[in-house]
């Protein structure tokens, strides 16, 4: 079982910055770890992904040039600069323990754990 707590989510003005943490309680039993995000009325949506192993990441095209995914080995990270009103939602971090190298890293389906989530509101 994988707990993931999610903090760093607030109101900041277009433009700025805010970072996101996401405490594991296991590690090493994930092949992928993530972020999500939900803003209001639409569905989720992938923002980043981080292949535990290799350290490969994966960014959603809006977030591209402006987010960054990290790890260590018990937190996850979510550099956010630049943003944007359209980046308001409730951020969530989420892990996998069955996805492989040849799965869509960016689809929610595939992964297994979730936080309560984050909420991220930027105003303009």
């Amino acid at each position: 079982q994988v707990q993931l707590v999610e903090s760093g989510g607030g109101s900041v003005q277009a433009g700025g910055s805010l970072t996101l943490s996401c405490a594991a309680s296991v590690t090493y039993i994930s092949t992928y770890m993530g972020w999500f995000r939900q803003p209001p009325g639409k569905q989720r949506e992938g923002v980043a992904t981080i292949y535990t192993s290799g350290g490969d990441t994966v960014y959603a095209e809006p977030v591209k040039g402006r987010f960054t995914i990290s790890r260590d080995k018990t937190t996850l990270y979510l550099q956010m600069n630049s943003l944007k009103p359209e980046d308001t939602a409730m951020y969530y971090c989420a892990a996998s323990n069955f996805m492989s190298r040849s799965s869509q890293p960016l689809l929610f389906s595939n992964y297994n754990y979730w936080g309560q989530g984050t909420q991220v509101t930027v105003s303009s």
